[in-house]
């Protein structure tokens, strides 16, 4: 399977060349893309280096911050374009570990599966160098995406993964309004409502150790407002499906 790695970036000069060193080594066989939002730190000029020193490494220069979801939309279509067969989405500050990315790829490899998540909060998986506070609300936000919307995925906020090109094309992503961080829940939440298939492969996540976390307050709040409306919206439906249903069988029994 041809296989794009989509990195975006904000101010990861450091970050960067290390990521791409063990990306090279763990899928040499795969091309990586950054996708760099005019970084003010010289992130860019960066991946320009390391792309004119590697020919499996090319630069999406983007006009300025427009949020994740943004960055990896471009990066979608840009691989679509080029006929690969997967992509995958990974950060730039080495928080998600790419030794991993084979074991995500072999479980892509079954036909049956249309996207897998590397998951913290599935057995096997696991947090380093996090805070008990932010431990607590990622578990937390996962557990209520889980119940609000009903879906059988436990870490639906993650930010490793790997899409079939399949998937990408059938799940509207030219309807996708979440640019932010709650980008990845709605992804998931599409491909599940399209009768597809989720495996989640067990990572160790590694909090940045280079760098600042770009986690806010208001990112958070902006995630879970959309999400809750997502699942209200679900739920509404829900309740009016039962009543239609109970509606005909009440005329069937007459």
């Amino acid at each position: 399977m041809r296989t794009l790695v989509l990195i975006p970036t904000y101010n990861e000069r450091d970050n960067l060349p290390l990521v791409v060193e063990r990306l090279r080594r763990a899928v040499p066989e795969a091309d990586l893309l950054v996708l760099d939002d005019s970084s003010p730190d010289g992130t860019g000029a960066v991946a320009d280096a390391l792309a004119a020193a590697d020919p499996q490494v090319r630069v999406l220069h983007r006009p300025g911050k427009e949020g994740l979801g943004a960055a990896y939309l471009a990066g979608f279509a840009r691989g679509l374009d080029e006929g690969y067969d997967v992509l995958v989405e990974i950060d730039a500050d080495g928080s998600h570990p790419p030794e991993t990315l084979p074991a995500m790829l072999a479980a892509l490899a079954d036909p049956a599966v249309d996207l897998v998540i590397g998951s913290r909060w599935v057995p096997g998986g696991g947090i380093v160098n996090w805070p008990l506070h932010r431990k607590a609300l990622s578990l937390g936000g996962n557990l209520y995406i889980r119940l609000l919307l009903g879906m059988p995925v436990r870490d639906a906020t993650a930010g490793f993964r790997a899409y079939r090109a399949t998937t990408l094309r059938s799940i509207g992503l030219q309807d996708v309004e979440s640019l932010g961080y709650c980008f990845q829940t709605d992804l998931t939440w599409r491909t599940v409502h399209a009768g597809l298939t989720i495996r989640e492969v067990p990572i160790t996540f590694v909090e940045r150790e280079i760098g600042d976390s770009k986690m806010s307050g208001d990112i958070v709040r902006e995630s879970m407002l959309r999400i809750t409306r997502w699942g209200l919206t679900y739920r509404r439906a829900q309740v009016r499906e039962r009543l239609a249903a109970r509606q005909v069988e009440r005329w069937e029994s007459l």
